[in-house]
């Protein structure tokens, strides 16, 4: 599994508790180009509290693709639109699948479908 920024010093306890308050494992997209080259990645998988904005979380990786990522064609311009609307959108939501990765509780329904904020 990727490395998970955000968790360290946390029990799975305490990780399941945030979970069902709304917290999400996130993952952003950035991009950068170099004349014919472009190089769209993904970043470590980020916990971000309930209480913490997402997309104020993805905010160096929307800053990267915007400063370098349209450089290359024909695809800089296209990658980092894809980056900076899945950025935008609060980045991937992979709570689900982390959370079934780390082997923890069933998580609260209503926490699993919050919304993107």
């Amino acid at each position: 599994m990727a490395n998970i920024k955000g968790i360290s010093g946390m029990t799975p306890q305490e990780i399941s508790f945030e979970l069902n308050r709304g917290a999400k494992f996130v993952r952003y997209r950035y991009c950068f180009s170099a004349l014919v080259v472009t190089v769209m990645q993904g970043t470590d998988i980020y916990f971000v509290h309930a209480k913490d904005s997402r997309v104020r979380k993805g905010l160096p990786w929307i800053v990267l693709t915007l400063l370098a990522g349209w450089w290359g064609i024909p695809w800089g311009p296209i990658r980092s639109i894809q980056s900076l609307v899945v950025n935008f959108r609060g980045g991937e939501d992979l709570t689900a699948a982390v959370a079934q990765a780390m082997g923890l509780p069933h998580m609260d329904s209503a926490a699993a479908t919050a919304g993107r904020t």
